[in-house]
């Protein structure tokens, strides 16, 4: 297997974190990584919102928090787990990850009411 890709946080850029939570799906992933004190796998995020996400899907929005800088993913077996870096972000862009998740009306952890 490949090794996955992570930016070094200096590395990092606003717009790339921009573009990552510009989709609603992937805040709330987010906010559910950032909210778990492990970290969660995948398939944990499979069903989000009452609505089922394809594995195809899912995988791409992984990816996309992940080169952004928002995530970092190891491999455990067959499993991938999600870990937020938000104490690294909040070092290098105070309060920015954070603002993104309150406009869409989640806080860490929590899912939005539609």
């Amino acid at each position: 297997m490949r090794p996955l890709f992570h930016p070094a946080i200096e590395d990092v850029r606003p717009e790339a974190i921009l573009h990552a939570l510009s989709d609603p799906e992937r805040a709330a992933i987010f906010a559910q990584i950032a909210g778990s004190g492990s970290g969660g796998t995948c398939a944990a995020f499979a069903n989000m919102r009452e609505r089922v996400i394809p594995k195809s899907s899912l995988s791409n929005h992984i990816k996309v928090l992940r080169e952004a800088g928002l995530i970092r993913c190891e491999r455990q077996g067959v499993e991938m787990h999600n870990h937020s870096r938000c104490s690294e972000l909040d070092e290098r862009f105070p309060g920015l990850a954070m603002a993104i998740l309150s406009a869409y009306g989640w806080l860490p952890g929590e899912e939005k009411a539609d």
